[in-house]
């Protein structure tokens, strides 16, 4: 049900802004871009695990392996950066209005979407490569329902976690980059909108704007948290949730989130 919803959603938002002229400008273009990414978040994880469920089996070759955590890491980083993106065209929209079209020309716009499917793909060859260059000697049984970075670390040797620390810090400087720059973000577009006179203008303002951030919390809180967690809250149960909660239910209720007050999307599947 899950899975069919997400198809839904995603399905109908790529429909709509591809098809409605209305829709073609930068927010909608990033919209289309971020339900794509989800799209395939989804489906790289959910219908393996349908399948295991349906057929009573558990098993993931070596290559499958190695390519569900690529291409895990490649729509989950790329995501992240697109939300990034999708920050700096709302602080354009809202903080420089006058010279928003200049600044979020169509070349600009596809520079910047390309830039964050290319950071996503570089992040993921790194993490991938990595982490399947390590020895695994502490069995083969992935302990989680696909294979993530975490449950492939788990099973390699103690000692072989050193090589990850570059990867890893280069990972975790560009993740703090790009949360510091949506922080900044909208720390101005929220100044500049309590400096709209009118009210009916600020609940416009605000209204384009709370929908990214509620994606954007939503992503980053259960990502962070399943990164950083003590090891004393480890477990296989919580590690299931937290799992769920930044690859199934983001793709679930992104197109939820978006249409709800967006009466130009509203329109425009109707």
């Amino acid at each position: 049900g899950i899975y069919l919803a997400a198809l839904l959603g995603n399905g109908l938002i790529i429909t709509a802004v591809a098809c409605d002229h209305h829709l073609h400008s930068p927010m909608y273009f990033f919209l289309l871009n971020l339900s794509l990414l989800d799209l395939g978040t989804i489906s790289i994880i959910v219908p393996k695990s349908m399948a295991n469920s349906l057929w009573d089996t558990r098993p993931i070759s070596y290559l499958g392996c190695v390519v569900q955590l690529f291409l895990i890491m490649f729509f989950l980083s790329a995501e992240y950066s697109l939300l990034t993106v999708m920050a700096y065209d709302r602080f354009a929209a809202i903080c420089k209005p006058l010279h928003y079209g200049t600044i979020m020309g169509s070349r600009a716009c596809i520079k910047m979407a390309g830039a964050a499917w290319a950071s996503g793909f570089l992040n993921s060859v790194l993490h991938t490569a990595k982490t399947f260059s390590m020895p695994l000697c502490k069995g083969n049984v992935v302990d989680q329902f696909f294979c993530d970075v975490p449950g492939v670390l788990k099973l390699s040797c103690s000692d072989s976690y050193l090589r990850m620390v570059w990867a890893v810090v280069i990972s975790v400087c560009l993740g703090f980059g790009c949360f510091i720059f949506i922080v900044l973000s909208y720390v101005q577009i929220f100044t500049a909108v309590l400096r709209i006179p009118s009210e009916q203008g600020r609940h416009k303002a605000f209204s384009t704007c709370l929908p990214h951030l509620a994606v954007v919390s939503l992503f980053i809180c259960t990502v962070i948290f399943s990164a950083l967690k003590p090891p004393s809250l480890s477990s296989p149960a919580l590690d299931l949730v937290l799992a769920v909660l930044y690859s199934v239910v983001p793709p679930t209720v992104n197109p939820l989130i978006y249409s709800m007050r967006n009466k130009e999307l509203k329109d425009a599947l109707r």
